[in-house]
């Protein structure tokens, strides 16, 4: 059974944890490479996320610029009372 996939907080507190233990002068060589490729799956892990985020903010911001909600277009509330008090 493989390991659940940690949010992005847990796996940086765990790369913090490696970096600590692998820095320290009593690393075990047959667990280096053990260590080294967990931290390895949580940097890609956090990259993924961060991306996702960033791709999400993206799209939040595209769609708020031409009043878009959910890939609907309403109309922004300014220009509905704009036209309404007309």
């Amino acid at each position: 059974m493989s390991e659940p996939v940690p949010d992005y907080t847990t796996a940086i507190s765990e790369l913090d944890r490696i970096l600590r233990e692998l820095e320290g002068s009593d690393v075990d060589i047959d667990h280096l490479a053990e260590r080294v490729a967990r931290a390895s799956e949580l940097i890609l892990l956090c990259r993924d996320k961060i991306t996702t985020a960033i791709s999400e903010r993206d799209r939040t911001r595209r769609n708020r610029s031409v009043g878009r909600v959910d890939g609907r277009t309403r109309p922004r509330l300014r220009e509905a009372l704009a036209v309404s008090a007309e």
